[in-house]
């Protein structure tokens, strides 16, 4: 039977990330369901990352050292500092949808798509496309080395037990 090495990947609102009592949260949860924290991965905005930067970056490393992972989502959307970028223990850049959309059509989305990809492999992260659709555009991103990528050409949202099945056939 193959090994399926799954990650779940949540969205952190900045009102939850600003908690005072997130991190105390986080590991009650981790506790009480005794999940892996390296299985576990945070996606965090560039909004939120760049307010208060050094509460954000004390409380990811804090959460990095138990083992969870981060992902800075919708990459290039939003008041991207590449300054504060290298700054962030992040594992995970995300290319927005938008960018991904166009693919193979619009030059310009491809040249950034690019871009992201490569400087996301210089700063050490890896690169996820979000939004991908057809096999044009994830044989595109996959030419430029993009290590990750989600959307409907996998597979449409599902309900629990869709996902639960979908899973287990993918193990087994």
């Amino acid at each position: 039977m193959a090994t399926l090495s799954l990650q779940v990947a949540v969205n952190i609102s900045a009102r939850q990330f600003r908690q005072e009592d997130f991190v105390a949260q986080v590991h009650a949860v981790l506790v009480e369901t005794g999940a892996d924290p390296a299985r576990l991965v945070f996606e965090l905005t560039e909004s939120l990352v760049l307010e208060n930067v050094e509460h954000v970056i004390r409380t990811m490393h804090v959460l990095k050292d138990w083992g969870i992972g981060f992902s800075l989502d919708d990459f290039g959307t939003g008041y991207s500092s590449l300054a504060y970028l290298k700054s962030f223990p992040l594992d995970v850049l995300k290319i927005d949808k938008s960018f991904v959309d166009d693919i193979p059509f619009h030059q310009d989305d491809m040249e950034i798509a690019a871009a992201i990809v490569a400087m996301g492999h210089t700063l050490g992260f890896k690169v996820l496309a979000e939004g991908v659709e057809t096999a044009e555009q994830l044989a595109f991103l996959q030419g430029k080395g993009c290590d990750l990528y989600q959307g409907y050409l996998t597979s449409p949202p599902l309900p629990p037990e869709a996902f639960a099945k979908l899973v287990r056939g993918a193990a087994g």
